[in-house]
Formats: C-alpha cells, structure tokens, sequence
C-alpha cells in the first residue's frame, strides 16, 4: 500500500491535495452501473483511478465502463462465488485492488404484516447479504494487498423511520451496525470501512416512482431546501475513500441535508 500523504512530525503540513489523488489506485464499484454508482465511477476516473463496474444488468455495466474508460464485470453479488469471481477477476485486470463501494440496495415497500418470510428474506439479501460477503473477501483481499478503504452506502431509514419501511429499516440497521463492527476487525490490517447515510436523493429508480410535484413537497421538507443529486452522493463516497480521510473508520455519516435530527415546528408560540 502506498504510504499516505500524511506527515511523520505532526508539525509538517502535508500537501493537501494530493490527499484526494488515487492515481493508479484499482477500485472496485459495486452497483455501479447507474445513479450513484455511476457517478461514483465518474468520481473514481477524475481522480485518477482504475474502475471496475460491477452490475448486474450487463448493458447498464458496459455503458458506464465505456463512460470512464474502466473494465465491466457482470455479477448477482448476493452469491458468494460470484463475489469471489468478481474480486479475482479484478485484481487480475488491474492489479491490486485498493479500495470497494458497495451501492447495492433497494427497498421492498409495505406494511411489515403483509411481508411474507420470501419478501423478508429478500429485502435482507438485498441489503445485507452482499455486504458480509464483500466485508469478508472484499476486505481479505485489501488486507492481502497492504490496505485500503470500503464505502457502503447504507440510509437514513436505518435510524430513522419511514412509513411501509419497517424491513428496509431494519435491514439497513443491521448494516450501519455490521460495517462499523467489521471496521473495528480490519483496522488492524489496515483496511478502513464506513457507511455513507443518505437521505431523499434523485436517483434514477425514485425519479421514475416520484413526480416533480412529490419532490418539491419533499424539498420543503428538508433545512437544505432540496433532495440530494446523485453526484453529491459520490463526492462523499470519494471523500472517504481518499487518504484525507485516513483516520475515519467504523462510521456512519449521515449526507441527508440536515433531514434527521430535527424538531418540527416553532417550540415556542
């Protein structure tokens, strides 16, 4: 692993801007092939690094793979021998992996009494399951190759609530808690891992299910007056893959816009 940009004598200034450059670095884009993946691939290539794009809609990831001059691989990666094949596959084309977003995830909406056990096991798996397998590989073959960092992108709805979400909810807890619990493991291999929390964001699959309407109404909604853009969530995701974020590990940071936390409405008349 390269030896970040930090200096020895905690009076020396580093150069802060090479902080931010992962030229030459492989990284592994799980999801990558629309929304905040895609854009995270964009992130990755115009700071200088190598990009896999993994989806499991082979256009979506040839698409972006020929947006960002990257290498596209095709996986279901709630299954761990494809998850194995994906990290060997890419270490294979470019090199020594360094770093792993994981942006995998959907929620399967209604009421928690109408979920059956098939529903319920599928919400986890879509959630959760991946992200053990790529903890548990993905994080081996970063130790294996000296360090590097993981970004998963978790949700607000993991400690908040939302109305029809309760299995999201509960999934997306689970995996704000198994990140930070794996982080606290791998710390010593030197391998960093945190969850990104986003709230309301424009991301191609919402933008189909909401009208310009229902998002003003969730703008008004939110202190920072709009929902995010997925280009926001990446610039984030960049952030704590970089080594100016080389002594953040097992967090959860929410990027919501100032959404969760506050109380609604004048406390006083």
């Amino acid at each position: 692993m390269t030896a970040p940009a930090h200096p020895v004598d905690p009076d020396d200034v580093p150069d802060y801007q090479t902080l931010f450059d992962l030229s030459d670095r492989a990284f592994v884009v799980l999801g990558g092939g629309d929304g905040i993946g895609r854009q995270t691939c964009h992130a990755l290539r115009q700071a200088g690094a190598k990009v896999i794009v993994v989806d499991r809609d082979p256009a979506a990831a040839d698409r972006v793979a020929d947006e960002v001059g990257g290498t596209a691989l095709v996986a279901d990666i709630t299954r761990r021998k494809e998850v194995e094949r994906v990290f060997a596959e890419a270490t294979r084309r470019a090199g020594a992996v360094r770093g792993v977003i994981d942006i995998v995830g959907a929620a399967i909406p209604g009421p928690l009494n109408d979920l059956d056990d098939a529903s319920w096991d599928r919400q986890f798996d879509l959630v959760l399951r991946h992200a053990f397998l790529t903890l548990q590989i993905g994080g081996h073959l970063l130790a294996s190759a000296g360090g590097g960092s993981m970004v998963f992108v978790g949700s607000i709805s993991g400690y908040s609530h939302a109305r029809h979400q309760v299995a999201y909810g509960a999934a997306k807890a689970a995996l704000h808690q198994l990140v930070s619990g794996a982080a606290r493991e791998l710390a010593h291999e030197r391998v960093r891992a945190n969850v990104i929390a986003p709230g309301y964001t424009r991301t191609p699959r919402l933008s189909t299910l909401l009208g310009e309407q229902r998002w003003h109404a969730i703008g008004a909604s939110i202190p920072w007056g709009r929902a995010a853009i997925p280009a926001e969530i990446a610039a984030t995701i960049i952030f704590l893959l970089s080594d100016a974020a080389s002594y953040i590990t097992g967090q959860v940071l929410g990027v919501d816009g100032g959404l969760v936390g506050g109380i609604p409405g004048p406390l006083a008349p």
